[in-house]
C-alpha cells in the first residue's frame, strides 16, 4: 500500500507515457489495417485517411469507449486473488503496456499487421500466470479469446467472398457495369450505414450505458442506412464520367462509384475501431490511475476519465500519421491487389463480422478479421490473385504475438517489482 502512496506521481506518470506509447503503436499498426483497404484501393490518399481517422477514431473512443472494457481490465486476471498486494496489479498493467507497445513497434517496423488485442491479452496473461499465480488467470476466458482468432478471419473471409461475388454478378460481369453500379451501389451504401449503426448501437453505446432493445436498434440502424444512401446517391450524381477512361481499364468509371462507397466504409471502420480498440491502450492506464489514486483500492467498476480517452485517441492518430504507412502497404496491396470494389467488399465483411462478434461478446481482433476478409475477396477472383508469401508471414507473426507479449511483460513485471520495493 505505502509503496503506492509514496510513488503515486511516478506510477501515474509511467502509466500515461506507456499508454501513449501503446496507443501510438495501435495507430501505426491497427488503424493502418482499418485504413489499408481504402488507401490501397486508391479511394483515399494517405492524408485523407489520416484526417478521417483523426476525427472518427477519437469520436469512437470518446463517445463509445467510455466504460473501460471489462475484459482487458478484470476479465483476464482475477482481481480478488490479489488481496493485500494491489501494487502487483499496477506493476503488471505497466509491464503489459510496455510489452505490448514494444511488440507493436517491432511488428510495425516489419510491416506485419498483428493484433493489438492479442498483444495486450498475451501480456496480461503472462504477468498474471507468472507474477501472481496460474490460478489468477481466468483460463476459460482466454480459451474463448483464442477460439475467436480462428473463427473471425474465417467468417470475414466467407462474407467478403460472398459480397464480392454479388458485385461480380450484379455489376462487374454485365454489359454496362457503369449503369449497373449507379443502380446498385446506393443499396450497398445503405448496407454500410446499417451495419455501422448496428456496430455502434450494439458494441459502442453499451459503454455509455445506453441499452436499447434489439428491434429498436434495427429501426434506428435502418434509418441511418437510408440517410447514408441518400448522401451517397447525391455524391455519385456529382461524379464526372468519360467513356475514354474505360478504354485502358474497362471498369475505371465503375470503380469511381465504388470510390464514393469506400469513403463511407473507411469512416465506419475508424469509428468502430476507435470504440473497440482504444480500450487496449486505455484499459491498463485507467486501472493504474484508479488503483493509485484510491491508494490501493481495486474498484471493479469505475468510469474512465475523459482525459484518458483523449490520450488514447490522440496517441492513435499520431501513430497512424507518423508510422502507419508500412502496414497500410501490406494490407492495402501486399496480400492481393485491391480496387475500390474489392476494398469495399473486404472492409464491409470485416465490419459485419465485428458486429456479430460483439453480439456474442467475443473479443475479436479487427486485424485478423480484415486480413481474413481481404483473403476472401482475393479468393473470389481465384487463388492466383493471392500473394501466398505475404499471407504466410502474416500468419506466422500472429502466432508469435501471444508469447512475445507474454515473455516481455513477465520480464518487465519483475523489473518493476524489484525497482519499487
Amino acid at each position: 500500500m505505502d509503496i503506492l502512496v509514496a510513488n503515486s506521481t511516478i506510477l501515474i506518470g509511467m502509466a500515461v507515457v506507456f499508454g501513449l506509447f501503446m496507443a501510438w503503436g495501435i495507430g501505426a499498426n491497427d488503424v493502418a489495417n482499418a485504413m489499408g483497404t481504402s488507401v490501397g484501393s486508391g479511394a483515399l490518399t494517405f492524408k485523407q485517411a489520416v484526417i478521417i481517422a483523426a476525427i472518427f477514431e477519437c469520436a469512437g473512443a470518446v463517445l463509445a469507449g467510455g466504460e473501460v472494457t471489462k475484459t482487458i481490465r478484470k476479465g483476464i486476471v482475477d482481481v480478488s486473488s490479489l488481496g493485500s498486494t494491489p501494487e502487483l496489479l499496477v506493476y503488471g498493467m505497466l509491464a503489459s503496456l510496455l510489452a505490448a507497445g514494444i511488440w507493436l513497434l517491432v511488428a510495425t517496423r516489419m510491416g506485419w499487421p498483428v493484433s493489438t488485442t492479442h498483444s495486450i491479452v498475451g501480456a496480461i496473461v503472462g504477468f498474471g500466470a507468472v507474477g501472481i499465480g496460474m490460478e489468477a488467470v481466468q483460463w476459460g476466458k482466454v480459451g474463448t479469446i483464442a477460439l475467436s482468432w480462428v473463427t473471425s478471419p474465417l467468417m470475414a473471409g466467407a462474407i467478403g467472398f460472398a459480397l464480392f461475388r454479388s458485385i461480380q454478378k450484379l455489376i462487374i460481369d454485365t454489359e454496362d457495369p457503369l449503369e449497373k453500379a449507379k443502380k446498385y451501389v446506393p443499396y450497398y451504401i445503405f448496407l454500410v450505414g446499417f451495419i455501422m449503426a448496428m456496430v455502434t448501437l450494439l458494441k459502442g453505446l453499451k459503454h455509455v450505458g445506453v441499452k436499447l432493445p434489439f428491434d429498436q436498434n434495427m429501426i434506428y440502424a435502418a434509418l441511418i442506412g437510408v440517410i447514408f444512401a441518400v448522401i451517397g446517391t447525391f455524391m455519385i450524381k456529382r461524379l464526372k464520367f468519360s467513356k475514354k477512361e474505360d478504354k485502358k481499364f474497362h471498369y475505371t468509371n465503375m470503380e469511381k462509384i465504388f470510390g464514393v462507397l469506400m469513403i463511407f466504409t473507411a469512416i465506419a471502420m475508424a469509428f468502430a475501431h476507435g470504440s473497440n480498440d482504444v480500450a487496449n491502450a486505455i484499459g491498463p492506464v485507467a486501472a493504474v490511475v484508479g488503483i493509485v489514486s484510491s491508494a490501493g483500492e481495486i474498484a471493479s467498476k469505475s468510469a474512465t476519465p475523459v482525459w484518458i480517452l483523449l490520450l488514447g485517441g490522440g496517441g492513435i492518430v499520431f501513430g497512424l500519421a507518423t508510422y502507419g504507412h508500412k502496414v497500410i502497404a501490406t494490407v492495402g496491396s501486399g496480400i492481393s491487389e485491391l480496387t475500390p470494389s474489392r476494398g469495399f467488399a473486404a472492409t464491409l465483411a470485416a465490419a459485419t463480422t465485428v458486429v456479430v462478434a460483439s453480439g456474442t461478446g467475443l473479443p475479436i481482433s479487427t486485424t485478423h478479421t480484415l486480413v481474413g476478409a481481404v483473403i476472401g475477396v482475393g479468393l473470389a477472383r481465384g487463388i492466383g490473385a493471392l500473394n501466398m508469401g505475404v499471407i504466410q508471414t502474416i500468419f506466422l507473426s500472429w502466432i508469435i504475438t501471444l508469447p512475445a507479449g507474454a515473455i516481455l511483460s513477465i520480464l518487465f513485471f519483475f523489473f518493476f517489482k524489484g525497482a519499487f520495493s
